[in-house]
């Protein structure tokens, strides 16, 4: 089971890294762009991402995953106003995660960890969080991938590479 743990940190190291090197290649402006009022930016995203991680991965073991301090529905208002912002947010939330991963231990997996009273395996738990995040890392690619369009820069094989690639190997 510690294959299990070191597995789910690369997974979740990999699409933090998705996130930051979509970061990269957009402008300022760009991070705060909305297609139209009823989608998120994707500095709404990281805000939403953030208060999801804080929340679920402070205290992980002892405490609900919903906590009450929780303002979910703040988090999707574009309010973040700079680059420096949006970074200490997310990396505050990637932070709370890998501490609290790390303090995990094979013994640990089976307990039971309640998110909004509802009773998780900590395995379950951690698939949860491990299929929502790149859900949000996907549209925040996606969204740079739009307003990028013909100057994005692909985040693995490049279309009409990947014979290439194959060559490669």
């Amino acid at each position: 089971m510690t294959d299990y743990l070191n597995s789910t940190r690369k997974q979740f190291e990999y699409y933090k890294l998705l996130g930051e090197k979509t970061f990269a290649q957009v402008s300022d402006e760009q991070l705060f762009w909305q297609y139209n009022e009823e989608s998120n930016s994707i500095a709404m995203i990281v805000k939403h991402l953030c208060g999801n991680m804080l929340s679920r991965w402070t205290d992980f073991l002892t405490s609900d995953g919903e906590k009450a301090w929780r303002q979910r529905d703040t988090e999707f208002e574009n309010d973040i106003t700079t680059r420096e912002e949006l970074l200490a947010k997310w990396n505050a939330g990637w932070n709370c995660l890998f501490k609290a991963l790390d303090t995990l231990t094979t013994d640990d997996l089976g307990k039971v960890i309640y998110i909004r009273n509802e009773g998780h395996s900590v395995i379950e738990a951690i698939n949860r969080q491990l299929a929502h995040y790149p859900y949000h890392i996907g549209q925040i690619v996606f969204i740079g991938k739009m307003v990028l369009d013909n100057n994005w820069t692909s985040l693995s094989i490049p279309r009409k590479t990947s014979n290439r690639a194959a060559d490669l190997t």
